[in-house]
């Protein structure tokens, strides 16, 4: 059961010390920021190995697309066992399999096999997506048991937040662990997803297994989630809209590139453009921790989206370093608007019994935008060059907003987000 299941406070009344004094959610903070801040130690370290490898932005294309093939065949099982058993289980035996996938990365490296065949590196990370496919429903299903209705918009901020930190920390701390070479990195990330296994198994709370619905077949549970999603237009225009701007806008997979040829500044420099994004974030999710957004929602959102194109756009054409991070800057606090409103939308406008599947229908929008956005801009690379791929995703994310501005009304016309209910209640526009 959860910890709390009901609370008459306000959100406005809801203390930050109130959400940080529950054990299990500090454990369940402690577990996300540490496996964050392995993933982008990771990242970077794959990243620029790779393509010291291979000099090929195809290759670097093919590291999304090696994580993102597993996630994309087993988010769909991974929230119906989410919503089915013990969500704290099944991400700590998820993040095992990372450390596996890490392991074994730092294996290749070891025995030198990395430079002569860069296919097993592919393997070893379809591993690591595997893992990652059953631990984000069942971790991102997990706040709203930890918390009650009215802690749980600010847990998600301060969840976020813990999310954020690691990934400005972690990308430039991967770049300088890379100065002792990949397998300082990978050995650091092994031991760091070893922690985050045991802070989910020491977590108390249980998730209330709920009974097999006896009319719903098997391929009626697993498509659940994307069922519900049809009801809510408002959820799924705001999670459909992160996925296409971030697929197109995503410039992130290509920094090795910019780091290397472009700017010149090797892979120190690298961890921080790698952690530029995640520094406007952090500045931005703490505006929303102080000033919650309030009123217009939907418009704000749309505003942000647009301004993360631009924002592409200028990063793309840009050869100052310093140029280039003040846009991953800007990019970064965008993103993070859009980020805190569809992790608030979901558990809102979710009943319990299906945040699970929910969770992995919006977790394969994440990964879409995010791996398969790395393998699109790789690709585009290729064929384009780097900068004129950059430039036109970036115009592309900017052609996304006007397109679902029109086709999600509804979402465009949020107000406040508390007035999203889950299933068929009525959804306030004003």
């Amino acid at each position: 059961m959860s910890q709390i299941d009901s609370s008459d406070q306000p959100p406005a009344a809801v203390s930050l010390w109130s959400v940080l004094a529950l054990r299990d959610f500090r454990l369940f903070l402690s577990g996300r920021f540490i496996g964050s801040l392995a993933a982008q130690i990771q990242s970077v370290a794959v990243g620029w190995q790779v393509y010291q490898i291979t000099k090929s932005p195809m290759a670097l294309g093919f590291v999304g697309l090696a994580q993102f093939l597993p996630m994309i065949l087993l988010l769909l099982p991974a929230g119906d066992i989410a919503d089915r058993f013990d969500r704290r289980l099944i991400a700590s035996a998820s993040y095992l399999a990372q450390a596996a996938s890490v392991a074994t990365l730092a294996f290749l490296t070891w025995t030198g096999m990395a430079a002569h065949s860069i296919w097993p590196f592919y393997l070893a990370l379809a591993l690591f997506g595997a893992g990652r496919a059953f631990a984000a429903p069942a971790s991102r299903a997990f706040v709203p048991l930890l918390v009650s209705s009215a802690q749980l918009p600010r847990a998600i901020a301060v969840s976020s937040s813990a999310f954020i930190t690691a990934t400005i920390v972690g990308p430039a701390l991967g770049g300088f662990i890379y100065i002792g070479g990949p397998l300082a990195a990978y050995g650091v990330c092994f031991v760091c997803f070893l922690i985050v296994a045991m802070a989910f198994f020491a977590i108390r709370t249980r998730h209330e297994q709920q009974p097999v619905d006896p009319t719903l077949t098997a391929f009626g549970r697993l498509t659940a989630g994307i069922v519900y999603l049809r009801r809510k237009p408002i959820v799924l225009g705001a999670i459909s809209l992160d996925l296409f701007a971030v697929l197109l806008g995503g410039a992130v997979a290509l920094l090795p590139i910019y780091a290397s040829d472009i700017l010149h500044v090797g892979p120190e420099g690298l961890g921080l453009l790698r952690s530029g994004p995640a520094i406007g974030a952090v500045v931005v999710n703490a505006l929303l921790i102080a000033m919650p957004v309030q009123r217009y929602t939907g418009y704000v959102m749309f505003a942000c989206v647009a301004l993360f194109g631009v924002a592409t756009i200028v990063f793309g054409l840009s050869e100052n370093f310093y140029l280039s991070m003040v846009m991953l800057l800007i990019m970064g606090g965008a993103d993070m608007v859009s980020v805190y409103v569809r992790s608030t939308l979901i558990p809102l406008a979710t009943p319990p019994k299906m945040l699970g599947r929910v969770s992995a229908v919006d977790m394969m929008f994440i990964s879409a935008s995010n791996e398969l956005g790395e393998f699109e801009s790789g690709l585009m690379a290729g064929w384009l060059g780097t900068v004129p791929a950059v430039v036109i995703g970036g115009l592309g994310t900017l052609g996304v907003v006007g397109v679902w501005m029109w086709l999600f009304p509804a979402l465009r016309k949020v107000d406040r987000l508390m007035d999203v209910k889950p299933d068929d209640e009525p959804l306030p526009v004003k």
